[in-house]
């Protein structure tokens, strides 16, 4: 007789990554959730206990099986998210990089300095990221403490995992009177304030969780890296930034440093086993090598690279040295809120990396060798490649991980299909109206009616 009772008793076809690159896909799974939101097991039905625990999972009503063209995947982790800017996805993408921050977004931020607009904007973001098969997201906020706040209860209201950084942003000579910190000390003082007040709005330690956040090295002051420096060594707390953006971002540090962003960030203690440094399209060999090094985590950001990065990712290099590496949406710098379309913008960009664009140049010189990637290493990037960066034991249907999932209809196929094969048509057709329901921590948080 089975007396344990689970949260949560999901019985169908479950898709979770292997390795970096294959997805397993296993029918008649039964995923048992324990109360503390973990996976406690996944059965099959040639375990003697299968039948027993589905009969009492029914009996005690906390029962659900998939239908034949529904399937479980893990939620996505998004490592990139600039939760101001939500309003403006989609808009002035043709432009470059500085001028997109100077007309669009440093106005858009600062707007959030009033806190009704900031929780309308919130609130929308949050549902809309869970809607989309986001479980966690890795978000900047503004250099408002009560806006990032509001940012952080909309997190909790609606169940999304949120990592939150309080921007810092003091370099005159880079950012708008209007919106910026007056000075170093008060970007400093600010982000401490904002890691404390996080670390006590929620019992949960890794619901809400603050990230130590320099917009990227342009905008800061060398006393502001140094300070943020310090606050990242004596909280252990994550830290988040730009690196190696754009060909200006890139060439702007070296003109004032000397030396790469990922070298200036390490000389100012900001490049620990808890960094993760976004876009990094202009990475050389040697910042490679000390990402590796250090620990350090990449996110991918292939839609809004192709705006604003100059470059493609060099994913296939970065795997090969065991760099941690997840993919972002970078709203609004992307314009869709999409994990999916992430994934599959992943494996164009790889193709066109590898093939190069300049057709004028023979096709032997024009491209990267051996930089393509094939749908299941975007499919882990999304899931175990986010959930290394941030230290999360989530990513994977397996016993241990959280239940963080989501349940995906499929498209109907004019021809029988394996479920390896259905997976790879669902991570390249899913949209947001094939998202039928999202859990975190086995909790129901999203159910299309």
């Amino acid at each position: 007789m089975i007396y344990i009772i689970y949260k949560k008793v999901i019985e169908g076809t479950i898709c979770t990554p292997e390795t970096v690159d294959k997805i397993g896909c296993y029918g008649n799974a039964l995923v048992c959730v324990n109360q503390h939101g973990l996976i406690a097991s996944v059965l099959f039905p040639n375990n003697s206990q299968y039948g027993e625990i589905k009969q009492t999972a029914i009996s005690q009503g906390n029962y659900h099986q998939l239908a034949a063209d529904e399937y479980l995947l893990p939620g996505y982790v998004d490592l990139h998210v600039h939760a101001p800017q939500w309003p403006q996805a989609g808009l002035a993408l043709d432009l470059p990089l500085a001028d997109w921050l100077d007309h669009y977004t440093f106005p858009l931020e600062s707007k959030c300095s009033d806190l009704n607009y900031s929780k309308m904007i919130y609130d929308s973001l949050v549902k809309e990221l869970l809607s989309q098969g986001t479980t966690t997201a890795l978000m900047f906020g503004t250099i408002y403490n009560d806006s990032n706040i509001i940012l952080a209860k909309a997190c909790l209201e609606y169940g999304l995992r949120g990592f939150i950084g309080q921007v810092a942003m003091d370099n005159a000579d880079q950012t708008p009177a209007y919106y910026r910190n007056q000075s170093a000390k008060d970007a400093i003082d600010a982000t401490e304030l904002f890691i404390k007040q996080l670390q006590n709005l929620s019992s949960d330690a890794d619901r809400v969780v603050p990230v130590i956040t320099p917009r990227f090295v342009p905008s800061c002051s060398d006393a502001c890296l140094q300070g943020l420096g310090q606050l990242a060594n004596k909280y252990h707390v994550p830290v988040q930034t730009h690196v190696s953006e754009s060909s200006w971002e890139h060439g702007y540090v070296l003109d004032r440093f000397k030396a790469t962003d990922t070298n200036v960030l390490d000389q100012f203690g900001l490049l620990t086993d808890r960094t993760i440094l976004m876009h990094a399209t202009h990475l050389t060999d040697d910042d490679m090598d000390l990402l590796a090094k250090r620990e350090a985590a990449l996110a991918h950001c292939p839609i809004s690279n192709a705006y604003f990065g100059n470059g493609v990712m060099r994913v296939k290099e970065i795997l090969a040295k065991q760099i941690k590496l997840g993919l972002g949406t970078d709203i609004s710098g992307g314009y869709s809120s999409s994990i999916y379309h992430n994934i599959r913008q992943a494996v164009i960009s790889s193709r066109m990396l590898e093939d190069g664009v300049d057709t004028t140049k023979q096709a032997t010189t024009r491209g990267v060798a051996n930089s393509r990637i094939n749908i299941a290493t975007a499919f882990y990037m999304a899931t175990v490649g986010g959930a290394e960066a941030l230290h999360l034991n989530t990513g994977r249907i397996k016993e241990g991980y959280k239940a963080d999932f989501q349940v995906v209809k499929s498209h109907p196929s004019v021809i029988t299909l394996s479920d390896e094969q259905m997976i790879e048509r669902i991570l390249y057709q899913t949209q947001q109206s094939d998202i039928k329901q999202v859990y975190i921590d086995g909790n129901l948080v999203y159910c299309k009616d």
